[in-house]
């Protein structure tokens, strides 16, 4: 089994920034794509940004140039550092990985429980 934890959610004015983390523990092979997704109330949960295992990142439209993914294989972490946050950035923000438990084992997609950021005008 494989957990995901965020930390880093909070509140902040708009302008501001907030640095989220997100730790994979458990049984872990390999860390396939990393991702945050975000739901705010009364809406379906979206993707904000996406890192591959190389490297390679994608980003809402609403948040490129704002918001920056990364991540540290060694460490089995993702982390989103938001800055220029908006109100309408508020919302709970969920880490989500496609994990292999074992060399043998296919990959599986697994989601955190997510953190709250809120952006005050």
């Amino acid at each position: 089994q494989v957990q995901l934890v965020e930390s880093g959610g909070g509140l902040v004015q708009a302008g501001g920034s907030l640095r989220l983390s997100c730790a994979a523990s458990g049984s872990i092979f390999d860390i396939n794509a990393m991702s945050w997704h975000r739901q705010a109330q009364g809406k379906q949960r979206e993707l904000v940004a996406h890192i591959a295992s190389g490297g390679t990142t994608d980003y809402a439209d609403s948040v490129k140039g704002r918001f920056t993914i990364s991540r540290d294989n060694a460490k089995n972490t993702v982390s989103l550092q938001m800055n220029g946050l908006k109100p309408e950035d508020t919302a709970v923000y969920y880490c989500n990985a496609i994990v292999q438990s074992h060399r043998w084992s296919g990959a599986m997609n697994y989601w955190g429980k997510g953190t709250l950021v809120t952006v005050s005008s």
